[in-house]
């Protein structure tokens, strides 16, 4: 009985991770070009599918990213041939892809020098401040990070039509209102800049500590935010506080590997085996955050909100045991972080620093502070503190009530789990 011959895999899983990596790029190179979010993925799309037909037959290319981004070029003229009012719109840019495609090599050698600016211009554009925070954050790890609505939507705990419809209004509202598809310049720079870094800064934070769901970490946003800050040091070197967001970034990211057990249940900070923290990423922090000081120190500014969180986890990874660490330079820098960026989360580390320089009753009297302020009332954080510092303070009935409000009003469940456990004992 005759059979099937064995169905090779290896192409369409060459196809299929040539599209996982190089989309975003692809996307932000036919942007540029087409000045289109929504053709962009259109004419991405149609190379993906040239791809899925011709390498099966003609073998892969020797730079899978330049075939796709040639190809999709040259569909984006046929779309333009095909379609008068595209032509009529876009008079000059049938122009410039004829030339562009035909200096252009075999797409087997391609390499468009300009891909890292056009990543660039994707971030600040999915980052302008006519669109709500939770549109940038969607549209970046779409647009930039390459993920897919449904791994945006499962990292958010959001049913994935929500991620759809953010990210289709935040096209839309950038095709309406016309938003230039570049980085800008002067003022408005710094205005937008503030935005992209604080969107990077909430995709790691969001992987760091998930806010809802069953897993404690999602390692996959912290490796994107990560890429995308290291990717930003490239692009703009002389920016202070973007290798502050790094340095950041790279000292926190240092500790994952310890923020568990084996069994997946959470570790603290206090509780964690150092000698499994990354050291490399520890030096990458160190450097960054010494470029961050120098290029402040040489505009004649003080140190950013990223970089003095930086200093205060950079002076944890000092430390090579808990009883080791500086709590008077931490309590310190959070002294100046509060004075400087004040916010509650930020008093209630300052907090959590000033117990261990001065003991638990002076921490306890500034967390709270901030109870009587209500401002957080709901951060189960706030909550899991006070509890923590009643404890040491032998008013164990009242520390027991603030974990278990804690567990209460956290929805991570591992989370609640420990919080829980706390409580019980």
């Amino acid at each position: 009985m005759a059979t099937d011959p064995p169905v090779d895999r290896a192409v369409p899983r060459a196809v299929d991770a040539a599209w996982r990596i190089e989309w975003p790029q692809l996307v932000a190179v036919l942007t540029r070009l087409v000045g289109d979010i929504t053709l962009a993925e259109d004419l991405a799309q149609d190379a993906h599918l040239a791809a899925l037909e011709q390498w099966p037959r003609d073998g892969i290319p020797h730079n899978p990213g330049a075939w796709l981004t040639v190809t999709a070029k040259r569909r984006a003229i046929d779309r333009i041939r095909r379609d008068a009012t595209l032509a009529r719109k876009l008079p000059l840019l049938e122009g410039e892809l004829l030339a562009d495609a035909a200096s252009a090599p075999d797409p087997g050698s391609v390499v468009d020098g300009e891909i890292s600016d056009d990543l660039l211009r994707m971030l600040f554009t999915a980052c302008h401040p006519v669109l709500p925070r939770t549109s940038q954050v969607a549209l970046t790890l779409r647009m930039v990070g390459g993920l897919t609505t449904e791994e945006i939507a499962r990292a958010y705990v959001t049913a994935t039509p929500t991620i759809v419809r953010r990210i289709s209004r935040a096209k839309k509202t950038i095709r309406d209102q016309r938003i230039p598809y570049e980085v800008p310049s002067g003022a408005e720079l710094a205005a937008r800049l503030d935005a992209v870094l604080e969107v990077i800064y909430l995709v790691f934070n969001e992987g760091y500590a998930a806010t809802a769901g069953d897993d404690w970490m999602r390692i996959d946003l912290c490796t994107e935010a990560l890429r995308l800050a290291r990717l930003l040091c490239a692009l703009m070197p002389a920016e202070p506080e973007v290798h502050g967001l790094a340095a950041l970034l790279e000292l926190q990211a240092s500790r994952l590997r310890s923020r568990h057990d084996a069994s997946g249940r959470l570790v603290l900070l206090r509780d964690q085996d150092r000698t499994r923290w990354d050291r490399l990423l520890i030096r990458r922090g160190y450097a960054a955050l010494a470029r961050a000081h120098a290029l402040a120190r040489d505009r004649g500014r003080p140190p950013g909100r990223y970089a003095l969180q930086a200093a205060i986890a950079a002076a944890h990874a000092m430390a090579a045991t808990q009883a080791d660490t500086d709590w008077r330079r931490i309590a310190g820098l959070y002294a100046v972080l509060a004075a400087r960026f004040p916010s509650p989360i930020v008093e209630l580390n300052r907090a959590v620093a000033v117990a261990e320089v001065h003991g638990p009753a002076a921490g306890l009297e500034l967390v709270d502070a901030l109870v009587d302020g209500g401002a957080i009332d709901d951060y189960h954080l706030l909550h899991a503190v006070r509890g923590d510092l009643l404890q040491r303070l032998g008013r164990t009935a009242a520390a027991q009530a603030e974990l278990l409000r804690a567990a209460g009003l956290t929805a991570n469940a591992a989370e609640r789990a420990m919080l829980l456990d706390r409580a019980g004992r």
